[in-house]
């Protein structure tokens, strides 16, 4: 925890000196205004420890204001910081093209100009990120499959993934997301980790409003790496008060055809908590005819499970949730949201993630929950014109 803290305080103490020797740049005569300026990007820097500390502490409703605050900062310095690197590139390449080529370009903004447009953007990013959080998409995708029975019913599967209950995204959300759940009508839903966040004792009544769902084969879930930062034990006993069975290496024969499997996320050595099950020893234990669904919270393919899973649902990534971020997201997970053809006739799905983590604002990677009919062969032929 101490060198996570050193080295979030770094990265966002030298976003935050970033700023203000572009807002000196600026406005070099703001001298009055200085100290302002730096108590300002002080408290920023703090709010995110504040918001746990003061979570913790059972002060939730200071906690949830902090929480507001810091984190919609914490976003728009983020696209602030993107934009001006976007700008500076910009200013480097007309200055390689007049260097080399002796292209005449024209000049590119003063630093006053160049800080209010990049502040500016990233204000009205923020607003609309803001408002895009809050559009939840539903995603629909179809796997037909030889595997279930032969003139049997499609089955549709809800997947939700990378909630993060917390102070941000709470009772409201979650009574919304369940209605639309319901809506849909789905006969499985699963959860693929990041479900809870933050300290989970002030979720009162959150974990019930999902028992209201009753899906025919059940509901079934992962635990996330946040789950583990949560508290493992915790974030257990809310996802089974919410009605999922919690898969940990374990296996579910959900149907006489389909099966359910989920493995643990690596978050557990972390913890001094040996991940639970061999992913490689639970699916060879699995008959080869049984349609596997592999729920993993993160995105990640082992080589020697293709083929073993036919369709592997995972989450994490947020596909960036704030764009350009999924750029860097891409150089861990080099996966793209949405359906993966892999080897082996296997699929991997990636979900955008259905809330948000930290800022609560998302650019171009809006929230989603995941509709997935499984369709019998010969009922989809049947039913082509």
């Amino acid at each position: 925890m101490f060198i996570f803290l050193l080295l979030f305080l770094s990265i966002y103490g030298a976003a935050h000196a970033y700023l203000l020797l572009r807002l000196r740049w600026a406005f070099p005569n703001m001298r009055a205004w200085w100290p302002v300026a730096i108590g300002w990007c002080l408290l920023m820097m703090a709010a995110p420890i504040a918001t746990r500390l003061l979570e913790r502490a059972g002060y939730i409703a200071s906690a949830t204001a902090v929480a507001w605050v810091g984190y919609l900062w914490m976003g728009c310095l983020f696209l602030f910081i993107a934009i001006s690197l976007v700008l500076e590139l910009l200013r480097l390449l007309r200055w390689l093209a007049h260097f080399f080529v002796s292209i005449a370009s024209p000049p590119l903004l003063s630093p006053r100009p160049f800080f209010i447009t990049c502040f500016c953007s990233a204000m009205l990013i923020t607003w609309y990120g803001y408002f895009e959080a809050s559009q939840l998409i539903v995603e629909q995708t179809a796997v037909t499959t030889t595997k279930l029975p032969k003139g049997g019913k499609p089955l549709r599967i809800v997947q939700i993934s990378d909630l993060h209950i917390g102070l941000l995204v709470c009772s409201p959300q979650v009574q919304q997301l369940v209605t639309q759940i319901q809506q849909l009508q789905p006969d499985l839903v699963v959860a693929t980790g990041d479900i809870v966040d933050g300290h989970i004792c002030h979720f009162d009544g959150v974990s019930q409003l999902f028992r209201s769902l009753q899906p025919r084969l059940g509901m079934f879930a992962v635990l996330g790496n946040h789950e583990y930062y949560a508290g493992a034990e915790p974030s257990r006993a809310f996802l089974e008060n919410a009605g999922f069975r919690i898969l940990q290496g374990q296996a579910a024969q959900v149907t006489d055809q389909l099966v359910v499997a989920g493995v643990d996320d690596p978050a557990a050595t972390r913890f001094k908590l040996q991940p639970q099950g061999d992913e490689q020893l639970l699916l060879r234990s699995i008959p080869a005819d049984r349609f596997v669904l592999l729920l993993k919270h993160r995105p990640v393919v082992e080589p020697a499970s293709t083929g073993r899973f036919d369709l592997q649902l995972s989450g994490h990534v947020h596909k960036g949730q704030i764009f350009p971020f999924n750029l860097l997201t891409w150089l861990a997970f080099p996966v793209r949201a949405g359906m993966n053809q892999l080897a082996d006739g296997s699929l991997l799905y990636v979900n955008r993630g259905t809330g948000t983590w930290g800022p609560p604002i998302r650019f171009l990677a809006p929230p989603e929950l995941t509709v997935i009919d499984l369709i019998p062969t010969e009922w989809h032929e049947k039913t082509r014109p």
